[in-house]
């Protein structure tokens, strides 16, 4: 009911906020309507101030005033809609220069005709909406541009066959519902008035206090499950590790409620090792109340007194300073460990330094303060520089493990219950891992140990409806009911998206505005990070997306539960429309697999159940299916009030009927098949409340609607660089934040760089091409460039996108053109290519004004001296290519002072013709973060700055510390002998004839700095030709080569043995994982006794498809014919890859490696035809094989007959292998506890669907 009163409050919000338009105001204050504005607007503050009042007293239980709130919410809803027709109509009227909408106030004749023409239609037509289109053809997809005309709709161009058709305005109507819905709501106030002056206060500003229990450091747990190796490796770091060399460490355990934080911390705190540890400990259970005062009393009262009465004098005093010195007194000498359990709240870092103030006054080293909390934010506020705990749920085995002796307690459950097994296993599948989760399950299970008992709890999620305070939900619920209104809004919306949905923040912001529950200001308050702090959402980092946001299943489940009454998602095909509420107003489908004639009838159902035409939320997660199209199509014809939708659609013809009429949609995503031909709705110009636009899945056409820049509210536009290319007269979109590519003058009229100008906000990254079609500087001053205070990224383009079209700088029409485009300070990537005046502009030249940029990139520019960008302090990547006229990159372009190349991590110099040398002044500080060096056809080129015999002394004895990459090609004259000093290099690319590396390690950084990390211990050679010798690389520990002619090998044998013998240890040292593609060359001899030596454990070998030979039947036959050469113990391979089955399917090779093979990956055959009686009779030699994987054999008809007699084989994978139809007849091995088939023949397929019903032991993953 909170929700709802809250709901009904935002509503009146939003139709108190459309009233600040001026025109709306002007509107309701017009003679048609003879309101008084300010009174409507005082009206509804009232009405708005009885609603908090009403939550802020406790009465959302009250019955009377639910049925009052859902009335105020439903006439709250009619205005805010009403108004919104309004504005949409005024912006027409702005857009055409008409008068639609224009307030009449009865000053004129003209007023009273216009009126009088609205009346006389609406006696003629009063059946029809405010707003409508022509009833002759309701174009819902609004597939062609309308040609029939009718008298509620106007061609925006007559003379326009492609002319767009506007919605018409019904002014009588409009007065009419505005002025019956304000007063109607004013009508309702009295009511909530009087009710809260007759109902007496019931504050519940303590429910959360009252709610939380208190908990001591007796852990009703004896046994720990599933935190073995977090919790020894922190008795490790608290009594001899990480924590015991400072005075004092906070370390914050961080996690969700019901993920056992607490649990974990008992166990800590009662070890053995921890009493041992510490002189005293202390336990204090904190929830909600952080004072600082009572909380200093308590641990006070905890701690020994250190002198005979003084602990009376303490003990009852409150003043905080004699308790803080009498602390410090009391643990002076003392190691001690204080534990805050359960911390909800600390408001200020001026009050966890009170609090801790006199802990840090100790003589001892090591002692301890533990904070528990399901709040990033308080782990932030205690952390100084310690790494907290992050707990998530349990391993997935460990928690199964847990949910059994939830269930059953210490005794082993009994064969007899091998069936409830079996279900217990299907129903902790759906409890995501949650310690709390399986506690409240287990007190489900345990009523009633029957089969028809567990499969009712797996089938109806009766757990998740469990509501005492120790139940997963309300132990999850409570921080909901801590947060603040806005933000219970903000997260319960979750609830409509999928699980393990990644969020990106512009699309949840815009998609909370779109609703209402957030305005155009809430830049000035990022409610993501503040559902980060309270722990609701997770940061993650996406390769593609970069920063998004997640939320764990749990509390995406919590998300469904509080917004059930007014948000659903449809995520099963099973689901029944009657479990959905009738207030529901925001619908998601979130189903992929099946659909069935019950999924048709639930969806009719569905249909007169809820309020269609009132749903403000339509989101389908699904790819195109012509059959469920059709279903949604009619479930969904009516829908009219919509402000999101997301729609795959095929063609427009399977857009929703009345699509063309969705004058309030503010947030539109539409998906197309891939390889889709169709072209967008021509309606979408109509959308003039819209603001953001995704057609990242829209595989169609990439031609805009005409009229595309009459979406005056679109802030944000979702698509590829071709679609944002296509927007003529985009300055009319004054709002956009992001326009990826602009090609000036690309056709007559529209893309003139003054449309640049008039876009303010513009953010992200832009490119501007053809600007050798710009005249002059004045020209070239009107795209404002220096005012884009937002914008990140720039390239400026002479000549057309297509590289291919001309590499060289183009003649320009005045060499101050590019003066009048500076950009603006804040300026982070540019880039500038085909530039053909005489030199750069003026703004990089002498001092650059961008100082914080931190990429730069000068492409095919026909300058001599290059910008002195060793002024870029921040400077991160360099790109230099095809600069014909650059002979020298040094001091002359200003490279040489004290902070240059401070912060560079990429350098790219190729196709520099001329260029001979880059030097730096003696002073400079080199590279300390360098992390790549790329250098490609520059035949001329004789030093640069990264290699020793530049002469530079380096005052840290290595010149790259940090570089991982280093690629050489075609520099004949650029001497590379030896390598620079760069502990973490591993990946090297040199592609020339004639030369001779060393790649060397310094010693003292070997042993200094502990050697390499084991997941950076790769060497990743490609393209390789000539001689090398590798030196002092005893931690390497995996070698790729691509691409390589190896010639010789001669140190590599003493560069990857022990600096110190250890005989009975191989594991220690030694590379461990080679891996060879496309290489030639390769001979036992070659790498012998590299490859058959005791360290190398993984080695693969490939070819790619069009690669001559077989690299790997080159190496493996030789291995098979001297099989009986090589020493005992060597190869003994624990994984092998090979693209070639005939090539490892020998008896010498498996004989060879039967004792050791644990995996092997066979894939990429594209020759193999079948299986050969001997290759399968070796395929059995392999006795220890675990894992088996055939992959990508395009030809290969069915599986090896032998499986079933690997008794060892745990997992099989069988991908994209089309031929494969069946299972063998043989069948599968009993050790198998794993079948992956992905890609296959349905018959492969439905056979190990079955195989997995009939097992319920084995795990069945099919795709």
């Amino acid at each position: 009911m909170d929700v709802a009163i809250g709901t009904a409050s935002g509503l009146i919000g939003s139709v108190l906020h459309q009233l600040s338009d001026e025109f709306i105001q002007a509107y309701v204050a017009s003679s048609e309507l003879g309101l008084n504005a300010k009174k409507i607007k005082d009206d509804l503050l009232f009405t708005q101030g009885l609603l908090h009042e009403a939550q802020r007293r406790g009465l959302s239980d009250n019955p009377g005033l639910q049925g009052l709130v859902q009335q105020l919410s439903a006439k709250a809803d009619i205005a805010e809609d009403a108004l919104d027709e309004l504005h949409y109509f005024i912006i027409q009227d702005q857009l055409d220069g008409t008068n639609y909408a224009k307030p009449d106030l009865g000053d004129g004749l003209q007023g009273h005709a216009r009126h009088g023409r609205h009346a006389v239609r609406y006696t003629v037509g009063n059946w029809l909406n405010c707003f409508s289109c022509s009833p002759l053809k309701d174009d819902g997809a609004a597939s062609t541009d309308v040609t029939s005309k009718s008298h509620n709709t106007i061609n925006l161009d007559s003379s326009n066959a492609g002319a767009i058709d506007k919605l018409t305005f019904d002014r009588v109507a409009m007065s009419k519902k505005i002025k019956s819905v304000i007063e109607e709501i004013h009508s309702l106030c009295y009511p909530v008035s009087k009710l809260l002056t007759i109902t007496p206060h019931q504050s519940n500003s303590t429910s959360v206090d009252i709610n939380r229990p208190l908990v001591g450091s007796t852990s009703m747990e004896n046994k720990l499950y599933g935190r073995s190796v977090i919790f020894e490796q922190t008795i490790k770091d608290i009594t001899a590790g990480t924590y015991h060399g400072e005075t004092l460490y906070v370390l914050p355990i961080v996690g969700p409620g019901g993920i056992g934080k607490t649990t974990l911390t008992q166990h800590l705190y009662n070890d053995k090792r921890t009493e041992e540890h510490f002189t005293v400990r202390v336990w204090v259970c904190v929830s909600t109340d952080f004072d600082v005062l009572k909380l200093t009393q308590q641990i006070h009262s905890c701690i020994p007194a250190a002198e005979k009465g003084e602990m009376n004098i303490a003990d009852e005093t409150t003043n905080l300073d004699q308790l803080q010195k009498s602390i410090a007194n009391r643990l002076k000498s003392k190691r001690f460990l204080i534990v805050l359990d359960d911390v909800w709240k600390c408001d200020s870092d001026y009050e966890w330094n009170s609090l801790v103030a006199p802990f840090t006054k100790g003589e001892a080293k090591g002692s301890m303060v533990i904070v528990t909390t399901r709040f990033p934010k308080i782990e932030q506020r205690v952390k100084k520089a310690t790494s907290p705990i992050n707990l998530q749920g349990l391993d997935p085995d460990e928690f199964f493990e847990f949910f059994l002796a939830c269930v059953f307690g210490e005794s082993k459950p009994d064969q007899q219950c091998n069936e409830l097994i079996d279900t217990g296993k299907k129903i902790s599948q759906k409890l995501k891992c949650s310690p709390l989760a399986a506690k409240t399950v287990a007190r489900l299970l345990k009523k009633d140990l029957s089969w028809d008992h567990w499969r009712k709890v797996l089938e109806s999620n009766e757990w998740q409806n469990q509501t005492n305070k120790d139940d997963i939900m309300p132990a999850l619920k409570i921080s909901y009911d801590y947060l603040p209104f806005h933000l219970k809004q903000c997260f319960s919306y979750f609830s409509l998206f999928p699980e393990d949905h990644r969020f990106n923040a512009i699309y949840i912001n815009r998609f909370w505005t779109a609703l209402g529950i957030i305005d155009s200001s809430y830049k000035n308050r990022n409610y993501l990070e503040e559902l980060v702090d309270n722990g609701f959402l997770m940061i993650e980092v996406d390769d593609l997306e970069g920063q998004c946001y997640a939320m764990h299943d749990l509390l995406h489940e919590l998300s469904r539960s509080v917004s059930s009454q007014y948000c659903t998602n449809i995520s099963s095909f099973s689901f029944s429309a009657n479990e959905i509420s009738q207030s529901i107003r925001h619908l998601a489908i979130t189903i992929e697999d099946r659909y069935d004639e019950n999924f048709k009838q639930e969806m009719a159902k569905l249909k007169s159940r809820i309020h269609i035409r009132g749903l403000r939320t339509l989101m389908i997660f699904r790819g195109y299916n012509e059959w469920i199209d059709e279903i949604l199509r009619d479930t969904f014809s009516e829908i009219e009030g919509i402000r999101v939708l997301f729609i795959p659609t095929e063609s427009t013809e399977s857009l929703p009927k009345k699509f063309s009429k969705l004058l309030h949609l503010r947030y539109l995503k539409i998906i197309s098949p891939y390889k889709h031909v169709g072209s967008l709705p021509s309606t979408i110009p109509r959308f003039y409340h819209l603001i953001l636009l995704d057609l990242q899945d829209w595989k169609g056409s990439s031609d805009l609607p005409k009229y595309f820049s009459r979406l005056v509210n679109l802030r944000h536009f979702i698509a590829g660089t071709e679609l944002h290319s296509n927007v003529p007269e985009v300055g009319k979109i004054a709002h956009l934040e992001e326009l990826k590519e602009f090609h000036v003058k690309k056709e007559g009229v529209g893309f003139e760089l003054e449309e640049l100008g008039k876009l303010k906000e513009l953010g992200g990254g832009l490119a501007v091409f053809n600007l050798e079609k710009v005249a002059t500087k004045g020209e070239a001053n009107k795209a404002n460039l220096s005012l884009k205070k937002n914008l990140k990224g720039l390239a400026l383009v002479w000549g057309p996108k297509d590289p291919n079209w001309v590499t060289e700088p183009l003649a320009i029409l005045d060499d101050d053109v590019a003066d009048g485009l500076q950009p603006h300070d804040n300026l982070r990537e540019l880039g500038i290519l085909r530039h053909g005046g005489a030199g750069p502009p003026s703004w990089l030249c002498c001092d650059i004004p961008m100082r914080y940029l931190e990429r730069l990139a000068l492409e095919g520019v026909s300058w001599g001296i290059l910008p002195p960008f060793g002024q870029l302090t921040y400077l991160k990547r360099l790109s230099l290519k095809r600069n014909a006229r650059v002979c020298l990159i040094g001091p002359d372009s200003g490279t040489g002072r004290n902070q240059s190349f401070m912060h560079l991590k990429e350098v790219a110099i190729s196709d520099m013709p001329l260029l001979e040398r880059w030097t730096v002044e003696p002073n400079c500080h080199l590279f300390p973060v360098l992390e790549t060096i790329k250098c490609s056809d520059c035949p001329n080129l004789l030093s640069l700055p990264f290699f020793p015999e530049c002469s530079v002394p380096c005052t840290q004895g290595i010149h790259c510390p940090n570089l991982y990459v280093l690629e050489i090609t075609e520099c004949p004259e650029l001497f590379v002998s030896p390598i620079p000093p760069a502990p973490k290099l591993k990946h090297i690319k040199i592609k020339d004839t004639h030369r001779s590396v060393t790649l060397e390690r310094e010693e003292r950084n070997l042993f200094e700095e502990g050697g390499w990390n084991l997941e950076e211990d790769v060497l990743n050679l490609i393209c390789y030709i000539g001689a090398l010798a590798i030196h002092n690389m005893g931690n390497l520990r995996k070698l790729i080569c691509r691409h390589v002619s190896i010639t010789s090998f001669t140190e590599l044998q003493k560069a990857t043995s022990p600096r110190e013998p250890h005989p009975t240890s191989s594991e220690c040292s030694g590379v461990k994982s080679i891996s060879f593609a496309n290489s030639e060359m390769l001979t036992v001899d070659g790498f012998n006794p590299l490859i058959t030596s005791v360290s190398v454990k993984e080695l693969g070998i490939w070819n790619d498809e069009n690669y001559p030979g077989s690299i790997a039947v080159d190496l493996l036959s030789e291995v098979a014919i001297r099989s009986k050469q090589l020493p005992a113990g060597s190869f003994p391979l624990e994984q092998l890859r090979v693209h070639s089955i005939s090539a490892v399917l020998v008896t010498p090779v498996c004989s060879h490696l039967a004792a050791t093979l644990h995996k092997l990956t066979m894939f990429c055959d594209q020759r193999v035809e079948s299986f050969t009686e001997e290759e399968e009779q070796a395929l059995q030699l392999l006795t220890s094989l675990q894992i088996l994987i055939i992959s990508e054999c395009p030809a290969l008809p069915s599986l090896p007959r032998v499986l079933h007699t690997l008794s060892s084989l745990r997992e099989l994978e069988v991908l994209d292998c089309p031929e494969i139809r069946s299972l063998p007849m043989g069948g599968l091995p009993t050790s198998l506890q794993k079948v992956k088939v992905d890609c296959c023949a349905d018959g492969l397929r439905k056979q190990a669907k079955k195989l997995g019903k009939s097992n319920p032991e084995l795990r069945v993953i099919t795709y």
